[in-house]
């Protein structure tokens, strides 16, 4: 239950959410930094923890919708709450997460522990008062938007216009306002009328971070596929399509299953999409869809290796990606507890390992090399012997400094850039 399902830093940076498999939300604060103690900049804390779903039951289908955390997407502060969105397999809400200091007393018509007071016994008229008490964080749903997809939700995206966001399943693209709770808009719908004729699903979805009519959808076919909704209300007909060609020699059983991508992210700028499949990270230019600009080989050495990831079903794990403040660097995860991280500038790469071990305060992380035959050397591992019980599919960057969110498993990292 406790398996980290997501990561999400909000809009500034200070607040840091997890969601996990037994529906709970976790939320870290950052410390504020002291002259005494400057070491502990960018320490986090824990802030709020609240379940956020339950197991439900679908009678009419049969079926459990498991209380699982799928994304969490945080809503920008304009008051001194935060706002942040979660979404199981079936419904998503809306949190409000507020502190408290002050308690009201003084009450004219109830006593102080809350009990109805018998009219008749009043003779005086009391004003209530504010007295401060220790500080309490309070997390309440404030929406709940259910009942709206009949497959399972695997992306929400908040829109720039922050009225409204979209939810999308392996079918079919909804498109909400927050107001709204029993009817949503559905954008984009892909269900063939006969079933046996399905040839793809929808795997990931986000809106473009500055124009609200903009959204992209990533499928298991490997496509990308850039709407505008200035078109038309129902997004079927795409405004551009990305799409590698493939290589016919490097074709095998497995192509379509590796081609499939997990996670798409616009960068900050809207110019760039970052994509993941199985052994890639791509950074595809908006303005040129015939192929990406960039490609990044995540893990190499495990194209030899398929047909026993087929097996044990790890060559279906959905990988995210993410892009570092500016969008010159981007991450990744891996086998091992090993997370890549790829410089755009530089084309310089590198692969670190999260565990316990090495994660030390104030330690730094050393580079890991995998040597894939031959001779082995002192500081390099084996592919042979990696861990594939250990993956790191879920990480996230603050969105100004170098500070990033690792999940491993039931762990969360955090590490930071090295202070001189």
């Amino acid at each position: 239950a406790d398996i980290i399902s997501t990561v999400e830093f909000n809009h500034t940076g200070e607040l840091l959410a997890t969601g996990d498999k037994g529906g709970r939300v976790v939320i870290f604060q950052r410390e504020q930094e002291s002259k005494q103690q400057p070491q502990r900049r960018g320490e986090y804390n824990v802030y709020s923890t609240f379940q956020s779903h339950e197991p439900e039951f679908d009678y009419l289908k049969s079926l459990e919708i498991e209380e699982k955390i799928n994304k969490i997407r945080w809503l920008p502060q304009h008051n001194a709450a935060y706002f942040l969105l979660s979404t199981n397999d079936k419904t998503v809400k809306l949190w409000k997460v507020s502190e408290r200091d002050k308690r009201p007393e003084g009450y004219n018509l109830k006593d102080e522990d809350g009990r109805l007071r018998d009219p008749s016994m009043i003779t005086t008229l009391r004003v209530p008062v504010l007295r401060p008490m220790d500080l309490m964080v309070e997390a309440t749903p404030r929406r709940v938007f259910a009942n709206a997809h009949t497959y399972h939700i695997n992306s929400i995206s908040v829109n720039s216009d922050y009225e409204t966001y979209m939810s999308a399943d392996d079918l079919r693209i909804n498109l909400w306002n927050f107001e709204i709770t029993n009817q949503s808009f559905n954008i984009v719908d892909i269900k063939p009328a006969n079933m046996e004729e399905l040839t793809e699903v929808i795997t990931a979805a986000e809106f473009h971070p500055h124009h609200c009519n903009a959204f992209v959808y990533s499928s298991s076919k490997g496509t990308i596929r850039l709407c505008d909704m200035r078109a038309a209300a129902l997004c079927d007909r795409h405004a551009k399509f990305f799409e590698e060609p493939e290589d016919p020699s490097n074709r095998s059983f497995f192509s379509e299953i590796i081609s499939s991508i997990s996670d798409v992210k616009f960068s900050h700028s809207g110019r760039y999409i970052l994509t993941r499949d199985y052994l890639t990270v791509k950074v595809w230019d908006l303005n040129m869809e015939n192929r990406p600009m960039e490609t990044y080989q995540v893990h190499d050495y495990l194209r030899s290796k398929l047909c026993s990831l087929y097996e044990n079903d790890c060559i279906f794990d959905k990988f995210e990606c993410v892009w570092n403040g500016s969008d010159s660097v981007i991450m990744t995860g891996s086998y091992n507890n090993f997370f890549r991280m790829f410089d755009r500038n530089t084309k310089r790469d590198v692969t670190l390992e999260a565990s316990r071990e090495n994660s030390k305060p104030r330690a730094v992380l050393k580079p890991r090399k995998v040597c894939v035959g031959g001779k082995r050397r002192k500081d390099e591992i084996s592919v042979d012997s990696l861990d594939f019980s250990k993956k790191i599919l879920h990480t996230a960057w603050h969105p100004s400094e170098n500070i990033i969110a690792v999940a491993a498993t039931n762990n969360l990292y955090i590490f930071q850039d090295k202070v001189n």
